[in-house]
């Protein structure tokens, strides 16, 4: 009797055990679904589909259970989940030990508070969740927590000394909010904190209160109004790898012992106001990647030990009191993406070290003291992009080797020393886009070669003692100063326009036909009559022999071109039906049907036989090696996938060894940059300007965010906007950077991306791009369509550049009005200033401030929707 009934007891305990532990698995389920349900695109979410009563709880999408199936973790992060957040049923959650809703577009609200309940809590993450107000007090009795990632919100107020009951935190997140005050005196309890990132706040105060934090391993605190020194204590941190205090008031000097201990990678000071000298050892474990001192008032020399430090990618100590010779080594650190030296009062050569920095895109040395020649081994360094060493005391010639820095764009020379002529060989630098020598000892003539790069858009060679005639080709830049020089000679046609006559003023040898501002030319004075008759003979019968000469050898090049390329053996990929033959298109590639060049090839027109017009695009192969490359067939294939209104369409390619063609459909009315600066007769109304802004940006989303894999456009411009018939936009060239660099076997970290007027402020910086680079671009072109202006100008002042003259102008509310274009009626004029104020958006200095393409288009499209609506 005793066992029967001790056997029932124990069967009815089991029945009880299962019963409630079903049911608290079922009561989890719906306490997700209930949390699902409150979400507003929730039935669209292919993740949450999978969150349904027939499935069981630890196979939702995000979600992991511990071993008694109980809800131990729910991530979330990034799937665009929009409505109030609502945490009333997941608080219920027991076993919750892990909650990420990271990056989600939910409502704004203050912290939810019924998070407290979670008390086995270790790991919160609602960084990007819309919350503001204060971190509330009672965070502090959340004491399981090992991190706590409030980032990317709207918080305000102090943070809470509370916070110092979080003993057990090893990584606190709080950037990108608006708090203030001063860092909380309970931060010193935080014995096991590693990472610690407060910034872009308004925080105030000193930093003493990190003074006891020896297991910090990476501390960022940038971008607050932190004032007082570095703590002492800094330089004894034996795990400290990574130090960002930039953008604050700090004073006072650096801890000598900083980085010493560990394998220190980077420091970021920049933008204070610290004094003294380069703390010497913070690549003692021959790691560091990054020093940046920028804009301090740190004197001294460069330590020699960081000569010897070849991790070193970022060199920046630009705008300071630093004297001395720089030493040999850094010149030519192996891995350096940037030397920028600036602004100091350093002496001594650039040394032949030069030629070792092989990786090197951005070489910034001006305002120094800085002589002797330039070294010939600089055109080792073959990834120069930039190189700035205007206002210094160079000597000697020009080194002709720098013809063969195929990636030179930015060459800054001006105001130094240089003597003896400019070499030919820069006409080899297709790239080339700005240059200045002016303020130099300069003589000879100017090499005609300039004006056929095809990237030049800004050449300065005033001041110095250029002879020789001025070449016609240079009429197609878009600013040209030849001012103070010796040139003789008739002015060009081209250039005999009251807009160049403050570019070449400063030149008595120079003459014009069209021009009453300079003196009149006349060829003939001098000479007799009979002399005259026979120089007339003498060149008319020269010309016509000079064009039966120059027909023949144009006919024979034409015959060996067609030759050649028959000869080849081509292959076809085709993205479309095709009503053409790979060889209709190789017999039209002829001179008579080009109508366009550009650094990365040529583009012909070309007519098929049932009158369909098609864009090819000859794309060289610059590989040494000769062959095609596999990375060019892979970015190609990605090109063939795209389908849009609003990106052109590409047919086919048709590649060998030697060269590569794309087939594109042809778009009749040409390209934006030519409607609006080029063409007065057609000169765009507002209401198509609005329609090819939307449009150009809908084309753009979809490369950024309607991929399988988002794809950069890397040359956003208004000639690469094309427009159809009916002025509807395409963009074009779109990825084409990156199937050049794939063509010529170049890694992507160094390719030339961007035109200049429309790179975005980080490629001078950091020489890599991304989405929010072609965002810049396109607010540039916002702004081209609003105000009708180009990128470059010489109204906008010293930076010539019109995102600058936007800014300025901006800033003065009344002067805004007179921004847009004038041909513009005033009745558009509301509409394009909030166009114009979307472009101030997109080409903020900061990349992560810029909008994504997706809100760019929101954002333009409720331009017309309120229009509609007033």
């Amino acid at each position: 009797m005793d066992a029967t009934f001790l056997y029932l007891r124990c069967l009815l305990f089991l029945f009880c055990f299962l019963s409630h532990t079903k049911a608290g698995a079922v009561d989890e389920r719906q306490l997700l679904l209930k949390f699902k349900s409150t979400f507003e695109n929730s039935s669209t979410n292919s993740i949450l589909n999978i969150w349904n009563s027939s499935n069981p709880v630890c196979s939702f999408s995000g979600v992991a259970c511990n071993g008694k199936k109980f809800v131990r973790e729910i991530d979330l992060t990034d799937q665009n989940l929009s409505g109030f957040l609502v945490l009333d049923d997941i608080c219920q959650l027991k076993s919750l030990e892990k909650l990420v809703l990271r990056n989600n577009a939910f409502h704004p609200r203050l912290f939810p508070s019924e998070i407290f309940s979670l008390k086995n809590l270790t790991y919160l993450d609602l960084a990007n969740c819309s919350l503001q107000g204060p971190v509330p007090k009672s965070i502090g009795n959340l004491s399981e927590l090992t991190l706590l990632d409030l980032s990317y919100n709207n918080m305000v107020g102090e943070i809470p000394s509370e916070v110092g009951k979080l003993t057990k935190l090893w990584q606190l997140e709080l950037y990108c909010n608006h708090l203030n005050g001063t860092l909380p005196f309970g931060l010193r309890n935080l014995t096991n904190l590693e990472n610690f990132d407060a910034s872009k706040n308004l925080l105030e105060g000193n930093l003493l209160e990190f003074r006891f934090s020896k297991n910090i391993v990476s501390l960022h605190l940038y971008e607050n109004n932190l004032s007082g020194e570095v703590p002492a204590e800094f330089g004894e941190f034996k795990k400290l790898v990574d130090l960002g205090l930039f953008k604050n008031m700090l004073t006072g000097p650096l801890p000598q012992k900083l980085g010493s201990w560990s394998k220190f990678d980077s420091v970021d000071l920049s933008e204070n106001f610290l004094t003294g000298t380069i703390p010497p050892d913070m690549c003692k474990m021959g790691t560091m990647t990054k020093l940046l001192f920028v804009q301090n008032k740190l004197s001294g020399e460069i330590p020699q030990n960081y000569a010897k430090c070849t991790t070193l990618k970022r060199f920046r100590v630009n705008n300071n009191l630093l004297y001395g010779v720089v030493p040999p080594g850094i010149w030519g650190l192996p891995n350096a993406e940037i030397i920028d030296i600036r602004s100091n009062r350093f002496e001594g050569p650039i040394t032949s070290h030069i030629g070792k920095a092989r990786t090197l895109p951005l070489l910034f040395v001006s305002y120094n003291q800085l002589s002797g020649e330039l070294p010939d081994e600089i055109s080792k360094a073959t990834f120069l992009v930039s190189i700035v060493l205007d206002n210094n005391r160079f000597s000697g010639r020009i080194p002709r080797s720098l013809g063969d820095l195929k990636h030179l764009s930015i060459l800054y020379l001006q105001s130094n020393m240089f003597s003896a002529s400019i070499p030919k060989s820069l006409g080899r630098c297709f790239l080339l886009s700005d240059v200045n020598m002016a303020h130099n000892l300069l003589s000879g003539e100017i090499p005609s070669s300039l004006g056929s790069l095809p990237s030049l858009n800004s050449l300065n060679l005033s001041h110095n003692q250029l002879s020789g005639q001025i070449p016609e080709k240079l009429a197609s830049l878009m600013l040209l100063d030849l001012t103070h020089n010796r040139l003789t000679g008739v002015i060009p046609k081209t250039l005999s326009i009251a807009a160049y006559k403050s570019s070449i003023s400063g030149n008595p040898g120079l003459c014009s036909m069209y021009m009453s501002s300079f003196p009149q030319c006349s060829p003939g004075s001098g000479l007799s009559k009979d002399v005259r008759i026979v120089i007339i003979c003498f060149s008319v019968g020269s010309a016509i022999l000079l064009v039966l000469l120059i027909c023949a050898l144009f006919l024979k090049k034409r015959k060996d071109e067609e030759r050649t390329l028959k000869e080849e053996s081509w292959e076809l990929n085709s993205f479309h039906v095709l009503s053409f033959t790979q060889d209709e298109i190789l017999d039209s590639i002829r001179q008579e049907n080009l109508i366009g060049r550009g650094a990365s090839g040529n583009v012909y027109r070309v007519l098929l036989a049932d009158g369909k017009e098609l864009a090819v695009k000859h794309i060289w192969n610059t590989d040494p090696s000769g062959g095609k490359s596999k990375a060019f067939d892979a970015e190609v294939a990605t090109l063939s996938s795209i389908r849009h209104i609003n990106v052109v369409k590409l047919y086919c390619s048709i590649t060998s060894e030697g060269s590569s063609f794309l087939v594109y459909e042809y778009l009749p009315n040409g390209n934006l940059w030519d409607r609006l600066h080029t063409s007065e007769d057609m000169k765009l109304a507002w209401e198509p300007r609005y329609e090819i802004a939307v449009g150009a940006a809908k084309g753009l989303e979809y490369l950024h965010h309607c991929l399988e894999r988002p794809m950069m456009h890397r040359d956003v411009k208004s000639s690469n906007i094309l427009l159809d018939e009916l002025l509807k936009p395409r963009i074009a060239d779109f990825g084409l950077a990156k199937i050049v660099e794939a063509s010529a076997g170049r890694d992507s970290t160094h390719v030339v991306a961007g035109t200049h007027g429309y790179i975005a402020p980080e490629y001078g910086y950091t020489y890599r791009v991304n989405e929010k680079s072609d965002v810049y671009s396109f607010g540039v072109v916002l702004m081209e369509l609003v105000t009708g202006k180009k990128p470059m100008e010489p109204e906008f002042g010293e930076t010539n550049n019109i995102v600058s003259w936007a800014c300025t102008m901006h800033s003065s509310r009344e002067s805004i009005p007179s921004m847009v274009d004038s041909y513009l009626p005033k009745a558009c004029k509301e509409e394009a200033i909030k166009v114009l104020r979307i472009a101030m958006q997109c080409t903020d200095r900061l990349p992560e401030r810029r909008p994504s393409m997706r809100s760019v288009v929101r954002m333009l499209e409720e331009v017309h929707e309120l229009g509609l609506q007033d």
